[in-house]
């Protein structure tokens, strides 16, 4: 088994358990979106400003490893064409179980993001991609695709771990590994995320992350810090996660 289905079945396990990204919206948020009251999370606790989104009645979204009913049931209430891509099956089920609660149509698709996104070139305006390339080892072929699997125009809102607390111990007092983290090519690191069920997880770079956006031909708008929302780390203010807006010219 390689180590995207190892993920897919830590996923999978992790909302079974009621993992707080794997919780799918109320019908009460729906409606209020529907009414125009809404916010979406690209990173653990600050709201990405709306004016990222642009007018969304009509447009093509893909939501990338963005599954969990959480995200594209409000764009989809706020108006867009909804497509979402994921690789574990619960968080499928959960977009299923909205989209038949709310009745409304949205596109499921079952895939691996480390391999080419199974679309057309061209075929959205918009991708919305909370924090989940920590999952995948290489991040800059993901940047590629979605550069040509977006329209001229169209957006990347993307979230993004900054490696900084991949350094840390559990209770976040202690450096205990250094950078990069990547545990198929360190056993203690692997063993450490076995010990604590956290998949197999990477850091990256800001070098690999911006730069990699800006290598695949995008041009980066906006930004903006998050913190992880608990913990030692977020009670200092040591944000862990950077939320980014770039866009593929026209």
């Amino acid at each position: 088994m390689n180590y995207q289905d190892e993920n897919a079945r830590a996923i999978d396990r992790w909302v079974e358990q009621g993992w707080e990204w794997g919780v799918p919206v109320t019908h009460e948020a729906y409606a209020a979106a529907q009414r125009g009251a809404w916010d979406l999370l690209l990173t653990p606790t600050k709201p990405v400003p709306h004016a990222w989104f642009g007018e969304l009645k009509g447009k093509k979204v893909l939501g990338l490893a963005s599954g969990g009913g959480q995200q594209i049931p409000i764009l989809t209430a706020l108006g867009a064409a909804c497509t979402v891509l994921d690789y574990s099956e619960k968080q499928l089920e959960s977009e299923r179980m909205v989209a038949a609660r709310e009745g409304y149509a949205v596109e499921i698709v079952r895939a691996d993001m480390t391999k080419p996104l199974p679309f057309a070139d061209g075929s959205f305006d918009l991708i919305f991609h909370p924090v989940s390339n920590c999952y995948i080892e290489e991040v800059k072929p993901l940047f590629k695709e979605c550069f040509r699997v977006l329209k001229p125009g169209g957006v990347l809102l993307g979230g993004y771990d900054n490696g900084f607390g991949y350094t840390v111990d559990e209770a976040e007092e202690r450096v205990v590994f250094s950078l990069p983290f990547n545990p198929l090519k360190n056993p203690e690191q692997m063993r450490d995320l076995q010990r604590t069920d956290s998949g197999v997880q990477f850091s990256h770079t800001m070098e690999e992350q911006l730069g990699g956006q800006l290598e695949a031909g995008f041009r980066l708008t906006d930004l903006y810090e998050d913190t992880n929302g608990s913990g030692r780390l977020h009670e200092m203010g040591i944000p862990c996660f950077i939320a980014v807006r770039a866009l593929k010219p026209l």
